[in-house]
């Protein structure tokens, strides 16, 4: 494999810029052609379109605003980490529960406050990865407390899934058949953009029952700059963010071991910039009015399937959502989506998000007859299910953070007794099982349908 790491904004062609021999791939320091590498860099616009509007949608941040930060976010990460780790930065799912939470309450401004708030403390952790090492988090974050996490993300936006369909059943019943029937009728990229693709087949639908307003789009400008927001700040609201970064960090970490699988490349030095850029992007966003960012997995998958790694693909991405932020009669379009529409996508996502989670128990082989996983999980996913709140001293931690609290602290607690107590049974890990950070390197290769033949 050729070296990965050339000077910045430099890359080598790979052969003659046209063809992948079989069994070869681009790697992140190199590129195909420039034509070839532009359509690729919009491709990846295209894949993380679906998800990543509709996060603002969903919590009513501005969509043009969400893409101009990420676009901004995504250039970061190709600086700081050096150009040596393709990743495209779009909406966290993760957020969208403190964000939709306290804007009710408090209002947008003090939602960005907490996704600065959020970004602030996964830099930070970046930083002692970066100094120290990765290996911690594989302590505090076993398979069962990091599938744990994810699943109880996903099954707390439940509710907010029911609340969009019954503004729209048979438009959110149109979507969810349509993505369900796209990813198993088509192969390749088409497959991996059921969502994007239901999406415009509820939109259709949509339109035929006359449920959207086209009166925003018409008077909406051809060029213009998104929406800024600035942010407030409450103490009150840090426990329902910061839980977040748990996630944030399992998908960062997982990130980087699935390119370097599929790349053949070994990028763990890496792993702390990619925390710190994503945190670093993230405040950004949140300092003027857009969504937290995340490392994408439906990128991955495009990745996947072109066998292209090349980071100069990622840098044409960004440029190209940064025009598209800066037209904003596309944001206009994208906002009048129905509610029905992003009812029916947000019960596959939200189901998706919390099917990750069991995915991860399985895959590491979780053995739920041990009483502290047992307990681990379903004490914790009972608490985001069913919302649990706690409100001391001012401060409000909702299902998220208690369950999150609960999964970590229930885990070493009830294994630091039964060690102590010689109840222990906890069995040895297989010398083939996967480790915690490398479980979401499996997670994303599952979800994509990635094989060797493949890359």
């Amino acid at each position: 494999m050729s070296d990965s790491s050339p000077a910045l904004f430099r890359w080598k062609l790979h052969g003659d810029g046209t063809h992948i021999p079989p069994g070869e791939v681009v790697s992140p320091g190199e590129r195909l052609s420039w034509p070839r590498t532009i359509g690729i860099g919009a491709q990846h616009v295209v894949a993380m379109f679906g998800a990543t509007f509709l996060v603002p949608l969903l919590t009513g941040f501005p969509p043009s605003t969400t893409l101009f930060f990420s676009a901004i976010g995504t250039l970061l990460f190709f600086l700081i980490t050096a150009g040596r780790l393709p990743s495209y930065l779009g909406s966290s799912f993760a957020l969208i529960v403190p964000i939709t939470t306290v804007t009710a309450k408090l209002g947008m401004s003090y939602a960005l406050g907490g996704i600065i708030a959020t970004g602030a403390t996964l830099a930070l952790v970046g930083l002692v990865v970066h100094f120290a090492g990765a290996r911690w988090i594989d302590a505090l974050m076993p398979p069962v407390v990091t599938g744990t996490i994810v699943a109880l993300i996903g099954l707390n936006l439940a509710p907010s899934a029911w609340n969009w369909v019954k503004a729209g059943p048979v438009t959110a019943v149109i979507t969810i058949v349509s993505i369900c029937v796209i990813t198993v009728l088509f192969k390749g990229i088409i497959g991996r953009l059921s969502i994007l693709f239901g999406v415009l087949i509820g939109y259709c639908a949509a339109v035929f029952q006359h449920q959207v307003d086209f009166s925003a789009i018409s008077e909406a400008a051809w060029f213009g700059l998104p929406q800024f927001h600035s942010p407030s700040f409450a103490p009150s609201t840090l426990g329902l963010f910061v839980p977040v970064v748990f996630v944030l960090i399992a998908e960062n970490v997982g990130h980087v071991k699935s390119v370097a699988a599929m790349t053949g490349e070994n990028l763990d030095s890496l792993t702390g910039r990619a925390l710190f850029a994503d945190g670093v992007s993230t405040m950004l966003a949140g300092s003027g009015g857009g969504s937290g960012t995340t490392t994408y997995a439906e990128n991955i998958g495009v990745m996947a399937a072109t066998r292209v790694y090349s980071t100069a693909a990622y840098l044409v991405a960004a440029g190209v959502a940064f025009a598209l932020s800066l037209m904003p009669k596309f944001g206009a379009v994208i906002a009048t989506i129905p509610e029905g529409v992003l009812g029916g996508a947000g019960t596959v996502l939200y189901g998706m998000i919390g099917m990750l989670g069991v995915r991860i128990w399985v895959q590491n082989r979780t053995d739920f007859s041990d009483p502290v996983n047992l307990n681990t999980a379903a004490v914790s996913l009972i608490v985001a299910i069913a919302d649990f709140t706690w409100s001391p001293f001012g401060m409000s931690f909702g299902g998220i953070a208690l369950g999150t609290a609960s999964a970590v602290i229930i885990y070493h607690g009830m294994r630091w007794i039964s060690r102590l107590r010689g109840t222990n049974l906890e069995a040895a890990s297989p010398a083939s099982a996967p480790s915690g950070t490398e479980l979401e390197s499996e997670a994303y290769s599952q979800r994509h349908r990635i094989t060797p033949s493949q890359e």
